[in-house]
């Protein structure tokens, strides 16, 4: 059974609910349209993983996110996350109208830091760097749907158990990761720093 930690404790998630195209600028650069209404995907436990992968077939793309766990309907602890994906492939399923699964379900696909107790998004930030080079940075208030505002919307269509992960989507600077390359994700309040996690990409 795949786990995350929010504060040191073992959480089994039944399922990550991710969100694409949230950050304005992110949905420019690959080319997409700016969503009216969430785009909203899922990744099973079993793509939940600990080691940064570089490749899996293919080159993977890292993709920073703001992330929280969900209990009793409410965000209870946030964190950050990496939901990497297979760009060709989903490149290559979306024009042809496919499903992404491929692309982005596979297992090993999410990796998260340390879930630290938060109940509400506002003043959150992350920044997400590689050998000391910032690479992607972003807050919640640039978001085109509020993490409360998903929140609601996943509830009312979807079944969120308690531990689940909610992704609430990536800010510009998407790119492929490194072999060798050690990267940092950061999750911050203002100036002030909740939680870390690094990795060295395999």
């Amino acid at each position: 059974m795949k786990q995350v930690f929010l504060s040191g404790r073992a959480v089994s998630p039944s399922k990550v609910v991710c969100i694409g195209r949230n950050y304005v600028a992110h949905a420019e650069e690959l080319g997409n349209e700016v969503p009216s209404e969430p785009v909203v995907f899922v990744k099973p436990a079993s793509a939940i993983g600990n080691v940064l992968h570089s490749t899996q077939g293919e080159v993977l793309h890292y993709e920073a996110e703001i992330c929280f766990m969900v209990a009793r309907g409410q965000l209870v602890a946030a964190s950050v996350g990496l939901d990497l994906t297979k760009r060709a492939t989903q490149n290559r399923l979306k024009a042809k109208g496919l499903p992404w699964e491929r692309a982005k379900a596979f297992d090993g696909s999410a990796l998260f830091g340390e879930f630290v107790p938060c109940t509400s998004s506002e003043g959150l930030s992350l920044v997400f760097s590689c050998d000391g080079v910032i690479l992607q940075q972003g807050g919640c208030e640039l978001m085109l749907f509020s993490p409360e505002q998903l929140l609601e919307e996943i509830g009312s269509f979807m079944t969120l158990e308690d531990g689940d992960i909610l992704m609430t989507g990536t800010p510009a600077g998407v790119g492929p990761l490194q072999a060798g390359g050690h990267y940092r994700a950061e999750l911050r309040c203002g100036d002030e720093l909740l939680t870390s996690v690094s990795w060295t990409a395999h």
